[in-house]
């Protein structure tokens, strides 16, 4: 009892040194995005595109190993780091549940092998720019809906994982590190964007990179601790934490794997990256080496959910019950870090996890305001914005997302709950969207896509969700009663998906069999489809001559209702032989 006794001691004493840690960590950050603000100036100068490019994606000039650190920095977030943690000691879950680090860096490979080279072929700088060149602003409105949300709810996300971890370890309340750490992220990221995010990035992941390996020796050894590879595999203190799949959970496992692989290559945050470097191999390297870094960083949580999944807690000043009976497996970290290691290890700890959440909430807040300020400012609202108006609106697009997810992370404490709003939400509504967009843009239209979009959300709602409390309408072969909940079984987030992307392919069919024939009146086409593809004398008169067409332009240019005319005689008659010599 001795020993218990010391240990709330140790814990008394470490919330003023942890609380200056974090403030000098806060310093280091903001020093760093201070200085990469003025290299943003500065390459301002020096480069040719527009100002607003520079803040959203670097200019497309940022150096290699600075993309590399920012985009491994923003798929290793809090979030990242506590989930694989809780998931391992989970005793009805385990190692083999701990689909994160594999479908992270999965998404990164899949996103370098296939999305690269059609974002990056047009020179876009937002994942919504071929969207409003295919199917124009108002249905790219509606699509947007989903990419912002998922972006406020998961800077909620993050910080909600901050605010519960601080308010463990230094015992101090919630609020105070999740606005501190929102002020910090909005400010560095409002003075200098792209080069601010991604150079602030650099610093946050080598302090991430070794508080958390710093840990791992410590917690290892800890004498409350049993010898986490004879607990692999044996029954000690709970079920054995490698875990155990069983063939009735084979869909879910599956369904939770593809959505956290396929929703990555959704997000804005991920082709801020690819774009912002120079060249395509760039982006190839950027996006495989931080698929192996994503994988590299995982390790350290995971021997932490071990260890924890080892340990008799009796034996620690947490006492009984365990953490999982007091329903606190989502905080599983940073009790492991108060609990099994000495002060100035737990201190590290929380360094680690504060850079993890810094380092995914600015690309989170950047992205929000690239997609606000470009697509629906720039190119809905006001076609004729300058520059400068541009970079003002993402500014007050920085302040509002930082100042909304903080709010939201204070309303809960339950980080899975921010997490399912959004990378589900992604998932089922805008994959089908993107991948149909990039490799299937012949057969798909509006009509498709928008129909696509509302069946895809429609389903999400039918099928409830047990985490958050919804009851399904829709019960699928497998549900099951889950503590007066039903539950289920089979992947429907993946068969949503699938027919979503049914439903965009036949209604694109149907739209373009319908107004091609003239079974349907050209005024009800808002989509345009009898237009699209079709070149007319107007366009050609538009473009400027070249060496292949040689066109006269001296020949004198005629009335828009007589080209129509010469258009339609032209459509509707066969080409005489002459016309074809």
């Amino acid at each position: 009892m001795a020993g218990v006794s010391i240990l709330p001691q140790q814990q008394n004493g470490r919330g003023s040194p942890g609380l200056l840690s974090v403030v000098v960590f806060y310093l280091m950050i903001l020093i760093m995005g201070i200085w990469a603000s003025r290299k943003s100036k500065i390459e301002e100068k020096k480069c040719s595109g527009k100002k607003s490019e520079i803040t959203m994606i670097g200019g497309r000039n940022l150096n290699i190993w600075v993309s590399i650190f920012t985009t491994t920095a923003t798929w290793v977030g809090g979030g990242f780091i506590l989930g694989n943690a809780e998931v391992v000691y989970m005793p009805n879950k385990g190692l083999i549940w701990a689909i994160g680090p594999i479908g992270y860096s999965l998404s990164l490979v899949i996103g370098g092998l296939f999305f690269i080279k059609p974002m990056r072929g047009k020179n876009y700088v937002t994942i919504m720019d071929p969207f409003q060149e295919k199917y124009g602003d108002t249905l790219t409105g509606i699509l947007l809906i989903p990419s912002l949300l998922a972006d406020i709810f998961w800077v909620a996300c993050i910080l909600a994982a901050l605010g519960g971890t601080m308010s463990v370890i230094l015992d101090i309340p919630s609020y105070y590190t999740v606005v501190i750490s929102a002020a910090v992220a909005i400010l560095y990221t409002l003075l200098g964007g792209m080069y601010s995010v991604a150079y602030t990035d650099i610093i946050q992941l080598i302090f991430m990179f070794l508080s958390l390996w710093f840990c791992v020796p410590f917690m290892l050894t800890s004498p409350a601790s049993a010898d986490i590879t004879f607990t692999a595999v044996n029954r000690l203190y709970q079920e054995p934490w490698l875990g155990r799949l069983q063939v009735e959970d084979m869909g879910r496992w599956m369904d939770d794997l593809l959505l956290v692989t396929l929703c990555g290559v959704c997000y804005q945050a991920f082709y801020q990256r690819i774009l912002a470097v120079a060249t395509d191999k760039q982006a190839h390297v950027t996006c495989y080496v931080s698929a192996v870094f994503c994988a590299f960083l995982a390790v350290p949580p995971l021997i932490i959910g071990a260890v924890a999944a080892s340990t008799d807690w009796n034996q620690t000043s947490f006492g009984l019950p365990t953490p999982y009976e007091q329903d606190k497996a989502g905080m599983i970290l940073p009790l492991s870090l108060q609990h099994l290691c000495p002060p100035y290890v737990s201190i590290a700890g929380i360094g680690a996890i504060a850079a993890a959440v810094m380092s995914s909430v600015d690309s989170a807040m950047l992205s929000f305001a690239s997609l606000s300020a470009r697509n629906i400012y720039k190119n809905i609202l006001k076609k004729k914005a300058s520059e400068k108006e541009i970079t003002y609106v993402m500014k007050v697009c920085i302040l509002l997302i930082g100042c909304t997810g903080m709010g939201l992370a204070m309303t809960t404490s339950s980080v899975y709950v921010f997490w399912i709003l959004s990378g589900d939400v992604m998932y089922t509504s805008m994959f089908p969207q993107v991948v149909c967009l990039f490799f299937l843009p012949d057969r798909t239209n509006g009509y498709g896509a928008a129909t696509g979009f509302g069946v895809g959300l429609l389903l999400r709602c039918l099928m409830g969700e047990t985490t958050l409390g919804i009851p399904p309408v829709i019960w699928l072969p497998g549900s099951r009663l889950v503590d007066g909940v039903y539950e289920q079984r089979f992947p429907f987030r993946s068969l949503i998906v699938l027919v979503s992307f049914a439903v965009i392919l036949l209604v694109s069919h149907l739209a373009s069999f319908l107004f091609h024939r003239g079974f349907l009146p050209e005024r009800w086409d808002v989509f345009k489809l009898r237009q699209t593809g079709a070149v007319t004398l107007k366009d050609v008169a538009l473009k400027e001559p070249n060496e292949e067409t040689n066109l006269d332009t001296s020949l004198p240019s005629l009335p828009n209702h007589e080209i129509e005319d010469v258009n339609t005689s032209l459509c509707s008659r066969p080409p005489s032989q002459a016309e074809i010599l």
